[in-house]
């Protein structure tokens, strides 16, 4: 377990040991009573934190799948199945899962609106299935019993909280993982997850199938609560009450589930005091929500904000590590590391590009330039795979990539960075780069973050200026060491001596990684410089191709840059 994980899981054992201490021991029975229900409540809004706040897919079924862990346990209590409250609430989140996973196959293709849609009608079937139809020990009135050592409410808020804060570090070593790295990476860009070889199909079904498990917990902790249950108790508007909650609180956060569970408990019990209607609270939540997606800051985040504030992190550059604890290289045979022939893009009756070849040799720097429009992009993107239609061969170390999606492509040895910032910021240096390249060890990290001049691995992303991030971008691609690395535009936003040392460090690139590197720049000083071979696109066209100063001197190029005759030029 990383220190960061470590760290993060002892705050929030010691916050619940200071917290349950407390309650526990001076509150009221009735107030540990509803101390208890915020604790169950906050277990949902985890499950909800997941999926809509890491991995940010909407999902308005949640207490669905709670209804389903609830329905288990009450069935287990009435067959009298053995292993007690504990094992039928692991039993009933399990059966949650498939129902999760089946929920979330809509999400591969659908987002926003549409995929609030059919998990809302999910919540709308499952509200009429409970209609029809009585929880176990209903009618019988039989309750569901609580553990031996935890039979009291207070002995029961307890148990809640054991598995509160279970869930709650689990969640916080699984965040810090390269799962957990996948799920903010696909919440932030998609393209830009499956361009480092993130299934983007496994990390939002993973994120559907433990969400549901974890409501599914909820449902079953709410039977042994209440005893018997009803439907109500997992009605559609639960769940959507339950989601703008979510959003306003940051409930991917175990403090923002916290504040969640209080304002869901607390705020029906202050408005009935006030003999006020329970509606003004739903109201209320709507709004809160809508203020945090419109700021795109959310009640925890701006607690950590501040927080921040109290205690500035300075920025600190990574520890100087020596070249040798770079990645070995990895030796690759000699010959076109990257064959491109004949590639053909249409968009309607636009050819965007005509019957374009390159071939990057192994273990060299290549250019790719043009001006604005002439088709850099969309070549990178095709052979990257981020296009599935264009006619033509793209052969990776002679294997061909056909049909193959950007993913595997990523996998297969063809890295990308992109022309505008795609990291996601709640990450740390180091999260990125583990995301970025499996297998790294520390020492490796803090070698490659040295050698690009990036900050140290445990600096969040959002503390960073956008030209590190750039090189963070640069810094992901080679901790891979790939076949080859696609470059687009890696020099913007830095400064001429910064500019200049990147230049080396791309120059670097083969020999100390083993990928063969093809850049698309801007920067004509940059591209002499690290560059053997140059080719030129306009109008998705291959208007010029060979050494960097023989190319560049030729008139066609001048025209395609400059837009003047060569004469002109001359003149």
């Amino acid at each position: 377990m990383k220190r960061a994980s470590i760290r993060a899981s002892l705050i929030i054992v010691i916050a619940a040991i200071i917290l349950g201490g407390v309650i526990a021991g001076l509150l009221q029975s009735y107030w540990v009573f509803l101390a208890t229900s915020v604790l169950i409540t906050g277990v949902a809004l985890q499950s909800l934190g997941l999926v809509a706040g890491r991995t940010g897919m909407i999902a308005l079924c949640q207490m669905s799948f709670a209804g389903v862990g609830a329905w288990t346990v009450g069935y287990l209590n009435l067959a009298e199945a053995p292993g007690g409250l504990p094992v039928w609430i692991l039993i009933g989140g399990l059966a949650a899962v498939p129902l999760g996973v089946a929920i979330g196959l809509p999400a591969l293709r659908l987002r926003g609106i549409n995929l609030a849609i059919v998990t809302l009608s999910f919540a709308t079937a499952f509200d009429t299935i409970l209609a029809t139809m009585t929880y176990p020990g209903q009618t019988d009135f039989l309750q569901v019993p609580r553990p031996a050592l935890f039979d009291s409410d207070e002995g029961y808020f307890v148990f809640v909280l054991l598995l509160y804060v279970a869930i709650a570090v689990a969640l916080e070593v699984l965040s810090r993982s390269r799962l957990g790295a996948s799920w903010l990476a696909v919440r932030h860009s998609e393209r830009a997850a499956a361009a480092h070889g993130v299934s983007i199909a496994t990390a939002k079904l993973s994120a559907f199938a433990i969400s549901a498990f974890t409501a599914g917990i909820s449902g079953g902790l709410l039977a042994g609560y209440l005893g018997t249950l009803v439907s109500e108790n997992f009605s559609m508007m639960q769940s959507l009450s339950l989601y703008a909650v979510a959003v306003m609180t940051g409930a991917h956060f175990a403090e923002g589930a916290i504040i969640g569970g209080l304002l869901v408990v607390m705020f029906p019990e202050i408005l009935r005091r006030l003999d006020l209607p329970q509606d003004i609270g739903n109201v209320l939540f709507a709004i809160g929500a809508t203020q945090a997606l419109s700021t795109g800051e959310t009640m925890s985040e701006t607690f950590r904000r501040q927080l921040r504030r109290l205690m500035p992190a300075r920025v600190k550059a990574a520890a100087s590590a020596p070249a040798s604890d770079l990645p070995a290289a990895v030796v690759r045979p000699a010959g076109p590391a990257l064959s491109i022939e004949k590639l053909t893009v249409r968009y309607g009756s636009v050819v965007a590009l005509d019957s374009v070849s390159l071939t990057v040799a192994a273990g060299t720097v290549a250019g790719l330039i043009g001006p604005n429009g002439a088709g850099k992009s969309t070549f990178i993107d095709a052979v990257a795979g981020f296009l599935s239609s264009y006619e033509g061969s793209i052969r990776l170390d002679g294997k061909r990539l056909e049909g193959m999606p950007a993913h595997l492509r990523a996998r297969e040895g063809v890295r990308r960075t992109w022309q505008t910032n795609r990291i996601a910021p709640e990450l740390t240096v180091g999260g990125y780069l583990a995301l970025a390249a499996k297998g790294l060890s520390e020492s490796e990290t803090r070698a490659i973050l040295s050698w690009l001049d990036c900050p140290d691995p445990e600096t969040l992303v959002v503390s960073v200026d956008a030209g590190t991030r750039r090189l963070l971008d640069v810094a992901g691609v080679v901790a891979a060491r790939p076949a080859v690395v696609l470059l687009d535009e890696p020099a913007a936003g830095q400064s001429h001596e910064e500019t200049l040392r990147l230049g080396q460090r791309i120059a670097e690139i083969p020999k100390l990684f083993g990928s063969a590197v093809l850049l698309v720049e801007h920067d004509m000083d940059l591209v002499r410089a690290v560059c053997s071979e140059v080719t030129v696109l306009d109008f998705g066209r291959v208007i010029a191709s060979g050494p960097p100063a023989k190319v560049l001197d030729q008139g066609p190029v001048k025209k395609a840059y400059l837009g003047i005759e060569e004469e002109s030029v001359a003149a």
